[in-house]
């Protein structure tokens, strides 16, 4: 069954529920995603921590392809391009060893996983153009979605027929034969919603072997069962295709970033994914409190020639619960998120992006139950005081079909407390601390390691890797400045680290380190200077590094720059404006864990513009590095870099977009 086919039987499905519960109906007031993204700002900030809320009108005005162009200022979130979807995402350090995907990021979609069962996940389902709202939980403030890995969560919320009624159009494109569409539709009436989008995305890309291709369709449905009750289901279908132009040595990312190796050309290689997301989710008032429930199935295939060819058929499935009980002086939330998974994991040679004879056979399996509670006192009504924990239940299984000597199991229990304190001298003034462990546990790549070769281990030993965070910051507005700023620092035992293990057939190899640090400064500025201009700014600093390592003494970690810093200045009103935007790495990140090799800093200028047509009709333009710099955005980490080492990812090259969208 085609994909087109699975989203006209999706849509079907999503009108059937909503449309009889539409007759007849009264009106509804309009909540609009705006006032939603706002009312999300003020609860989320109930945390007494890092976390904030980035409303889809921050990149409406982008060419928002990936993660990098939607939390591009989202304090502490660090996103660096390497190609089309494919970006660096990491928080707090978070998998920073990993030279592809991503790793140490729970990812959510309406409150509910779409990580895999054995906690990896695939950022390129996420469609911005569909977002109404990103929130940002950073490390362990991740606690309200059960979250518990050192870089905590992101959850991408899409609108509901009640929050974007009416037809919204868009048409956006430029440099690179770029062409993307979007077609979405909401609509309400009484008890019953619906809300409907398919966009596409279509590019040569700015590299050699680049192109990509996607179709998505996004939907949901609710209905109002009664006035205390609500229930809502979700569907999306992704079809994605990406060329993989690959990593260049460090002279080739600097002179010519175009280039792709003639490997990755030969070999086809690409990244492809077809999947199915359906999901339920049903919210019962309860007056004081709430129980919010529901269940996911996600069905994903995909095909990823590299240096073998990766085809993979995976089935995660799971359900959710949680209580909210607010008395008050005192709030209570419990809840649990129960994550089952298989995937039948085949390689193959590579035969100019064909399967060739087989390699590998595995069915892989895993479990993931992440149950937390959470306990918060206002023994005054400007002072909170939080104590709660998160108990982590995982089981990781390899059943090596052609050599079951490599075949394994591994079972893992942890629990993770978090303590924490939130003062409001004033209405819009927070001063916040906590102190809370984290635990990563590994997934199939972590543990079932190279199995296509003769030499590697197989299924291997790797821990769980286990953190405590002390974190401090303030968050508020006074006069024309708006702050976002935390201190952070973790100390962490058996951080998975990955390296190159040298050759181009064997991927990166993953071990336990002994003890780490990841500390730094996430912060974020806004500054009204006038009603027509407003100077929005982030700044990070990261200092990770070993200590005392027995091979690489107090060395930096590879692959995050020390230091980061983005900021544009908007200038007009809503009728008319345009936006510089500055990117600066005043020093790049190293290469390798031996702190031999490191690339340089650079600075990327670019420019935006808006403007309004007439009523609900808006045209852009997006221009990026208007100097068209040659720098490297990303690095894939290996122990000793060299000359010949092909570990970086340059940034894009200059570009221009532009795009119009229509709400009716």
């Amino acid at each position: 069954m085609s994909i087109r086919i699975l989203a006209r039987g999706v849509s079907a499905v999503a009108l059937t529920v909503a449309v009889p519960a539409l007759a007849d109906a009264p009106e509804d007031i309009v909540v609009t995603g705006q006032k939603l993204a706002e009312q999300a700002e003020v609860e989320i900030n109930r945390t007494p921590g890092g976390v904030d809320v980035v409303s889809a009108g921050a990149f409406a005005d982008k060419l928002a392809v990936s993660l990098r162009d939607t939390l591009a200022f989202s304090p502490g979130v660090y996103t660096q391009p390497r190609f089309g979807q494919e970006v660096r995402i990491s928080i707090r350090g978070s998998g920073i060893s990993r030279g592809f995907h991503m790793r140490g990021l729970m990812l959510f979609q309406d409150g509910i996983p779409i990580n895999l069962a054995d906690n990896n996940g695939d950022f390129q389902e996420f469609d911005p153009q569909v977002f109404e709202r990103i929130e940002v939980y950073r490390g362990g403030n991740a606690l309200k979605l059960g979250g518990s890995t050192l870089g905590g969560s992101i959850n991408a919320v899409t609108p509901t027929g009640r929050s974007a009624q009416g037809i919204d159009l868009r048409v956006d494109g430029g440099s690179y034969d770029t062409i993307r569409g979007k077609a979405a539709i909401g609509f309400a009436d009484g008890p019953g919603d619906a809300y409907l989008a398919v966009t596409t995305d279509n590019s040569d890309g700015d590299r050699d072997h680049a192109r990509r291709h996607a179709i998505r369709f996004t939907g949901n449905a609710g209905l109002q069962l009664s006035p205390a009750v609500e229930t809502r289901v979700y569907a999306s279908v992704n079809h994605i295709v990406q060329r993989l132009p690959g990593a260049l040595t460090r002279d080739q990312a600097l002179d010519d970033p175009r280039l792709s190796l003639p490997g990755n050309i030969a070999g086809d290689q690409q990244r492809n994914i077809d999947s199915i997301r359906l999901q339920s989710r049903t919210r019962v008032d309860l007056g004081p409190g709430a129980i919010v429930f529901g269940a996911f199935l996600n069905d994903k295939q995909l095909s990823h020639p590299i240096f073998q060819v990766i085809d993979q058929k995976s089935v995660d499935y799971g359900a959710f619960g949680r209580i909210d009980w607010d008395a008050g002086w005192i709030l209570a939330s419990a809840g649990s998120t129960a994550r089952f998974g298989h995937v039948q994991a085949r390689q193959y040679v590579n035969v100019g992006g064909r399967k060739g004879a087989r390699t590998a056979d595995a069915r892989q399996s895993a479990q993931t139950i992440d149950s937390y509670g959470e306990l918060r006192v206002k023994p005054v009504p400007t002072l909170s005081l939080i104590a709660g924990g998160i108990h982590t239940h995982g089981e990781r299984e390899v059943d090596n079909r052609l050599n079951p000597l490599r075949s394994g199991r591994a079972e893992f229990d942890s629990f993770s407390p978090k303590f924490g304190v939130l003062y409001e001298p004033r209405e819009d003034l927070q001063l916040f601390a906590n102190y809370s462990r984290s635990v990563e546990l590994p997934g199939y790549s972590e543990l079932n390691q190279t199995p296509f070769d003769a030499s590697a281990p197989g299924f291997v030993d790797v821990d769980p890797q286990k953190a405590w965070t002390f974190e401090i910051g303030t968050r508020g507005t006074i006069g024309i400045a708006h702050w976002d700023l935390t201190f952070y620092r973790a100390r962490i035992r058996g951080e998975m680290l990955q390296f190159s293990a040298g050759r181009v057939d064997i991927p990166a190899a993953t071990f336990n380190a002994d003890r780490t640090r990841h500390q730094g400064i996430e912060a974020g500025l806004d500054l009204a200077l006038a009603p027509w201009a407003r100077l929005r700014q982030v700044y990070q600093y990261n200092d990770f590094r070993f200590r005392g390592d027995a091979t690489f003494g107090n060395s930096r970690l590879p692959v995050v720059a020390k230091h980061l810093y983005r900021a544009d200045l908007r200038i007009g009103n809503e009728g008319l404006s345009i936006t510089p935007n500055i990117e600066w790495v005043p020093e790049g990140a190293w290469a390798d864990y031996a702190n031999t090799a490191k690339a340089p800093g650079y600075t990327l200028f670019g420019i935006g513009a808006e403007a309004m047509l007439r009523e609900g009709v808006t045209v852009f333009v997006d221009a990026r590095n208007l100097t068209n710099k040659h720098a490297i955005g990303d690095i894939s980490a290996v122990v000793a870099a060299t000359d010949a080492a092909a570990i970086y990812y340059p940034v894009e090259r200059r570009a221009m977009y532009g795009g119009v969208r229509a709400r009716f």
